[in-house]
């Protein structure tokens, strides 16, 4: 008898996986490929909810390890933000709200087998991580973002860095702090244009950027790189096609930002488009040569190429996937489209809603509460978007910005203290949104004492 009980024990034991997971494959899947502000939000409350309710399971798809907020990329090109400090695990926070997280990326749609058709991934010495497959879904959810767009000019993919990713920002970080140990170890004296960077776009990551830069340069040449002059060697450079820097934000705005940056030293070139970039600098349409060592790219953003009509999906000239009010794509209603991949419309405006981090986090917000509609075929609400304002950190030295409607119904311009504040409270909305009150608070413990026994830039 107690034989007898030891295997059917055994056979529990060993039957209880199987049969677990068979029950999640009956379960409704929702499918979310891309882990940045807006997937990754929406997999963490909607992996939440449905463990709670019980009635679905989801998956995020994402080619990195981890998640940094893209909005704090220009901070790690500049060396003043360790991205330790601030990368999420996609493992750990799939363990901790129940989702799953494979890696991988996305190449195909096959809408009538509802099938994620991902590629192979290999790891830096060629070997196999993940085969090639295809994830099943019942609703798919696209958030994979943007990436720059250099227009076709020569010479950009060669010697120009993107910073679309946070190993973009730490490569541009180390090849600034090798030109400065370079230029302190070289026998001959420091050519024209060798510690000079060029930024190609006055948005708002090229101008966070060259104010961001003018403070880390010069405490990176305090720690001993006396041979650098930081008033005569060092210059930034920003070069903005249109006729004013910050051309998407209010005139007032672009013109207090453009302001400081002078004051700072930072060289201001609007109305000039670059026509090449070389390995030594840069050449303007109008044959001006602009001697540089580093080029930082941050004139556009357009989709991701793989999603030029995947699966049959409409998307227009720069990639995005064409949706619906409802977040829906034209083209089938169990596919949806969030954030920068998507061309969302915005009735009464002539343009969609703008690729901004807000409207990632509106939009990610909205189909968290409409995906269990879809789930049992119940009728969904429009997304609508609400622009909260605009705000441009400039570093230690100033933040400005505007707000539409936020508190008192108007819109009216902050600056200074307030509105550093209120730039750092969105990025706590975004941890808050993943992590919670709690884990946001001993972050922010954490940080601040590793900052008392370290560096305030990067210097490796």
């Amino acid at each position: 008898m107690a034989h007898n009980d030891m295997r059917r024990k055994a056979v529990l034991v060993v039957n209880t996986p199987r049969l677990a997971t068979l029950r999640d494959r009956a379960k409704y899947h929702v499918v979310i490929v891309g882990g940045g502000a807006a997937g990754l939000e929406l997999a963490t409350q909607l992996g939440d909810r449905l463990h709670h309710t019980g009635e679905g399971r989801v998956t995020l798809l994402d080619l990195s390890p981890t998640h940094l907020w893209k909005p704090l990329l220009h901070s790690v090109a500049a060396g003043s933000l360790k991205p330790s400090e601030h990368e999420l695990n996609y493992l750990a926070q799939a363990h901790w709200h129940n989702f799953r997280f494979r890696f991988g990326e996305m190449v195909g749609v096959d809408r009538n087998r509802k099938l994620v058709m991902t590629a192979p991934t290999y790891d830096e010495d060629n070997r196999l991580i993940t085969p090639a497959g295809g994830i099943s879904y019942d609703t798919l959810v696209i958030a994979v973002g943007s990436v720059t767009n250099d227009f076709g000019v020569p010479g950009v993919a060669e010697y120009a860095i993107p910073l679309e990713t946070a190993d973009q920002a730490k490569r541009f970080n180390r090849r600034l702090v090798n030109a400065c140990l370079r230029a302190q170890t070289q026998t001959e004296p420091i050519r024209p244009g060798q510690l000079h960077i060029a930024i190609i776009g006055a948005g708002a990551t090229g101008t966070e950027l060259a104010a961001e830069l003018h403070r880390t340069v010069r405490e990176v040449v305090a720690f001993g790189l006396d041979r650098i002059d930081p008033e005569t060697d060092i210059r930034i450079i920003l070069v903005e096609a249109s006729s004013r820097i910050l051309p998407a934000l209010p005139e007032r705005i672009s013109a207090s930002a453009e302001d400081l940056l002078k004051k700072l030293g930072v060289q201001i070139q609007t109305g000039d488009q670059v026509a090449e970039v070389k390995a030594d600098g840069i050449r303007l349409t109008n044959g001006e040569f602009i001697p540089a060592e580093l080029v930082v790219w941050a004139a556009g953003v357009k989709a991701p190429g793989g999603l030029r009509e995947i699966g049959g999906l409409e998307t227009n000239r720069i990639n995005q996937l064409i949706v619906t009010q409802t977040l829906q794509t034209t083209r089938d209603p169990n596919i949806f489209a969030i954030g920068d991949c998507a061309e969302c419309p915005r009735p009464g405006f002539k343009t969609p809603v703008p690729p901004r981090a807000q409207a990632a986090h509106q939009q990610a917000s909205h189909l968290f509460r409409q995906i269990q509609r879809h789930m049992h075929g119940k009728p969904l609400a429009p997304y609508i978007y609400r622009d909260f304002g605009s705000l441009v950190s400039l570093g230690r030295y100033d933040a400005i910005g505007s707000l539409m409607g936020f508190l008192v119904g108007r819109n009216f311009g902050v600056e200074g203290l307030i509105a550093r504040l209120i730039y750092r409270s969105l990025y706590k909305m975004h941890e808050y949104a993943l992590s919670g009150g709690r884990k946001v608070f001993f972050s922010i413990l954490a940080r601040g004492l590793s900052r008392k026994s370290e560096p305030l830039v990067k210097l490796h």
